[in-house]
């Protein structure tokens, strides 16, 4: 009796023990923020700050875990299959919706949130520009559910050509027929990420189609709501017609980059590259330091306006500190902060911001009235010409031919299986017939093994069979 009573004891103290360690380990990834953005697009020092800004707000501690990926579909991969606990993470529109469409996601905007920020006066969600919810609105979500309680934008721009001034000027790089120039062979980069590359080949292509059949002149351009139902082409037909362009346009690609190309830029190595306007602001002033000019255009027949935004995965745990770290990042101090380190554009938009991005110094002038309005929707006061960096804010010409990119569902295989079919016969005959006989090499040798092998487990054997004999 007394030996049970010993164990029942034992039993409830390594119980207790183990609950315990699991209460400290709740405990700790309770007060632990699991972020998951692209690299090199944040003010590193504001993780830092957020804890201690946090703590003041709610008196509760936190301690920011900050991860980084390269590729949407990554991101996406680890988020569907459940292993990663991640509370915020920053994906792209098409993402977003496909993360939506997939039940992946929780809300941010929440009453009780709302509350509790508006009480303490820190609501800095309303500082995201009028035009950007706007965008927002435009994503597919399932029935009774609102994007823009879902997401919240965080940067956004265009996807255009960024290109070598010694040895292409700006008027060549106004049009995607540049991409297929014979005379840029070997100088070519192109970002390796089908959906930002698909998009603009196909606005180009219906644009040629357009003019063949006499439907447009040669100095007129597809009107914005044909780009934008382009957004949504994916049909058979219009794959292959990008699929045909692109085939045409490897012969000449140097390489598809995922981010070397902004160093091969700088460097003299590559003359134009298909990229994102981020992207290129960073390449634009790093080259200026090693004497190397570059510039950006927005082809003029169209092309993509993206966004990336915040989100909280359905599997995070710290929902709390997410929210307060969207609403962060919205400060506009903190978006002025992350624009100087990144080089790309934040969604807010206030007098604040507008007045620490404009430089007189500029020759550029843009009309930004469509970006930077009041709480009545009015355009802010100068904000119609503004001095600014037009590669990082894009003028309302170049907006006015930019659509947004929408997930293909099922259909995002077939987009795939055409990027895989590009990309990977991309090689020159020389290197194909190089490959070829290494290939017939590492076979014969491989017999030449074998074969070999055999003869010597033949002798080993004669041998054995002759000791065996003289034993005898």
């Amino acid at each position: 009796m007394k030996n049970m009573i010993y164990k029942a004891l034992h039993l409830v103290c390594c119980v207790l023990v183990c609950s315990l360690f699991v209460g400290c380990d709740n405990f700790e990834r309770e007060h632990t923020l699991k972020v998951y953005n692209w690299g090199d697009y944040i003010d590193e020092d504001l993780i830092i700050e957020f804890e201690e800004w946090y703590e003041e707000q709610t008196g509760e501690p936190v301690t920011v875990i900050y991860q980084t990926f390269d590729i949407n579909e990554v991101m996406l991969a680890k988020i569907e299959n459940g292993g990663a606990d991640f509370d915020v993470v920053c994906p792209s529109e098409y993402i977003i919706e496909r993360m939506l469409a997939r039940e992946l996601l929780q809300p941010i905007i929440t009453e009780e949130f709302l509350a509790e920020i508006n009480e303490r006066d820190i609501n800095y969600l309303g500082c995201v520009s009028p035009f950007i919810t706007d965008l927002f609105t435009t994503l597919e979500a399932p029935e009774g559910i609102n994007p823009m309680e879902y997401a919240v934008g965080y940067m956004w721009g265009t996807t255009g050509i960024l290109y070598n001034a010694a040895f292409i000027d700006s008027e060549e790089a106004e049009t995607w027929a540049l991409m297929f120039d014979e005379r840029l062979r070997g100088k070519i980069l192109v970002k390796d990420a089908f959906r930002d590359v698909y998009s603009p080949i196909l606005i180009y292509a219906k644009t040629l189609e357009a003019r063949e059949a006499g439907v447009l002149s040669e100095d007129e351009y597809l009107p914005l709501d044909t780009i934008k139902e382009l957004m949504y082409d994916d049909s058979d037909e219009s794959i292959a017609l990008v699929e045909s362009y692109l085939k045409r346009m490897k012969e000449l690609v140097a390489g598809w980059e995922a981010d070397f190309g902004k160093e091969m830029m700088t460097q003299n190595k590559a003359w134009i590259n298909l990229m994102w306007s981020g992207d290129a602001v960073w390449a634009i002033e790093e080259a200026e330091t090693v004497g190397v000019e570059l510039g950006y255009a927005v082809p003029r027949e169209g092309s993509v306006m993206w966004f990336d935004g915040w989100v909280i995965p359905k599997y995070a745990v710290n929902l709390r500190a997410a929210r307060y770290f969207v609403d962060f990042m919205c400060k506009p101090e903190n978006a002025i902060r992350n624009m100087d380190a990144t080089g790309y554009v934040s969604v807010v938009a206030t007098e604040e911001v507008l007045e620490a991005m404009c430089d007189e110094e500029l020759d550029t002038v843009c009309d930004l009235s469509y970006l930077f309005v009041d709480e009545n929707g009015e355009p802010l006061e100068g904000s119609e010409a503004v001095h600014i960096d037009d590669v990082m804010y894009p003028d309302c010409s170049v907006v006015d031919r930019c659509g947004v990119m929408h997930d293909s569902g099922d259909r995002t295989d077939k987009m795939l299986e055409m990027w895989s079919r590009v990309k990977g016969d991309n090689l020159s005959v020389g290197m194909l017939v190089s490959i070829i006989v290494f290939f017939t090499l590492m076979l014969i040798y491989g017999v030449w093994r074998k074969v070999d092998a055999y003869r010597k487990r033949q002798k080993l054997l004669k041998r054995r069979r002759h000791h065996s004999e003289r034993r005898r």
